[in-house]
This record gives structure tokens, sequence and C-alpha cells, in this order.
């Protein structure tokens, strides 16, 4: 009868459940350093973006404040940060506010500015950032963000500028269809101004009008939380990438997650054109 005994021995249930604890952590931790071992023995890709979705959704299920799952959702990219540098991923974007965003209800939005400010000052100051020369890039409508978060951006792109190692951008106040109408009015300036002919305008030299210029296009863009669309995000950018969609929330994403994406993705042939 287990634990469902008449008389339980004394601390019987208890002693049971860390032994099944173990035994779980220790599957687990063998799965993990097996699949990593396959992972790092085939090609790696140089740019993964992400779309991490799912924080609120995280809180509401595990009884948390909302704010709660904004940070734990902070945290878990602290994580991913140290699972690129493992696996020697050069460029990683990630999708952390959109335009739309912006709309939500106030006191979720200044909390999530205060949460950027915050951050992106520590990013200035993380010995990581440093160590590895990670420089950092924010892609999006700085001017609609409060200026003491654009001062928390400068700081941390200013820090950075001059690394060339590894580079990290972060979509805030973004929205893939208001960088290409971007792009577009730039290029017609330079039309309008005689810089440029229209005959000369391709792929290559839009390309070069979009915030991610200096960054080639994503291999591999990841999605969590089950929604499997792309909520304009890199909508230009996306046309030869791999898409991988994990029904897992953010905040509860783990290493075996990524890595089973990334295996995925080394799966897949790759044939551009089709």
């Amino acid at each position: 009868m287990g634990c469902w005994r008449l008389i339980p021995e004394p601390g019987g249930c208890h002693i049971k459940s860390e032994i099944t604890q173990v035994i779980a952590s220790t599957a687990y931790q063998t799965y993990e350093r097996r699949i990593l071992k396959e992972v790092l023995e085939s090609r790696i890709p140089r740019h993964v973006a992400i779309i991490m979705d799912g924080n609120r959704r995280f809180a509401r299920e595990f009884g948390l404040a909302r704010d709660e799952g904004h940070e734990k959702g902070k945290d878990k990219l602290e994580e991913l940060m140290e699972w690129c540098l493992e696996l020697g991923i050069r460029i990683l974007t990630v999708y952390a506010f959109s335009t739309e965003n912006i709309d939500r209800d106030d006191d979720e939005v200044n909390y999530l500015l205060d949460l950027f400010e915050e951050n992106f000052r520590k990013l200035g100051d993380d010995e990581r950032i440093h160590r590895y020369k990670i420089k950092v890039t924010v892609l999006g409508q700085r001017d609609l963000l409060p200026e003491r978060v654009q001062k928390g951006i400068e700081y941390a792109e200013e820090r950075t500028r001059d690394y060339d190692q590894y580079f990290y951008n972060i979509a805030v106040a973004y929205g893939s269809r208001q960088e290409i109408v971007s792009a577009i009015k730039h290029l017609a300036g330079e039309v309008k101004e005689g810089r440029l002919e229209v005959e000369d305008i391709n792929e290559q030299v839009f390309s070069t009008y979009l915030y991610t210029a200096d960054f080639p296009d994503p291999d591999l863009i990841l999605r969590t939380s089950g929604e499997e669309r792309v909520s304009n995000f890199l909508l230009w950018q996306l046309a030869y990438s791999e898409l991988y969609f994990t029904d897992v929330y953010w905040p509860g994403f783990r290493k075996i997650d990524f890595l089973r994406a990334i295996r995925s993705y080394q799966m897949r042939q790759r044939r551009f054109g089709t």
C-alpha cells in the first residue's frame, strides 16, 4: 500500500519522495548531457532569435503575481545567455517588448519599463559581458520609450560598442512592419536627394536600412508558450530561417528544451529558395 499504509513509518513518504526526486534529477542530467554532446558534434547556428512568450500565463498557472512572471522571465534570459555561450552561438536576438505591448495595462507597462532600465544598466556592468566581449544592441523605436530607459540603453551600448566576439540584440518597442516602413522612408529620402538610384535598390541594399543591418539573418527562430506565429518579429529577416515552436512557457524553458530546438535545427536539411 506504499505511503497509504494504515500505520505509516515515520518519515517514510518524505524519504521516498526525496529518493524519487534524486532519481528524476539524475535521469534529467544524464539526458541533458547526452543531447548536449549530440548538439556539439553537429553544426551550431550562428544566429538564434527567440520570441519569449508566456510570462503572464506562467504566473497565473503557478499562482504567482503577474510581475513575478516577468521577473522569472528575466532570470531565464540570463540563463539563456549562458547556454548560448556554452554552445558557441555568436548572435542572440530576443523579442522583449513589442510596439503592441505599449498598449497593455499601465501598471504592467511601467513595471516592465523599470525592469528594462535596471537591467540595461546591469548589462553594462555585467562581468560576463566584458569577459566574453559581448556587444549589446537594442532594436526598436527608442523614441517611444521614456528617457530613463533610453539612457539605460545608451549605457549598455556605449560600454560594449567595441566588442565583436558575441552579439546580444534586444528588441524593445519593436515591430517588424514599422521597421520595414521606416526603411522604405529612408530609401525614398535617399532617392529624393539623389544619393540613390531606384535601379540600384535590391534586397541587399534594402537590408542595410533595417535595424539588423549589421547582422546576418537568423538561422533559427524559436517561440515559447505554444503559440505558432511570429507576431510582427523579423518579418523580412526570417525568409529562410528555420522555425521552432514549443508549448513551454518562457519562465519554465529549460536547457534541455533549448538543446532540443538546436537539435531540431541541425536535423533539417536547409534548401534556400524552396
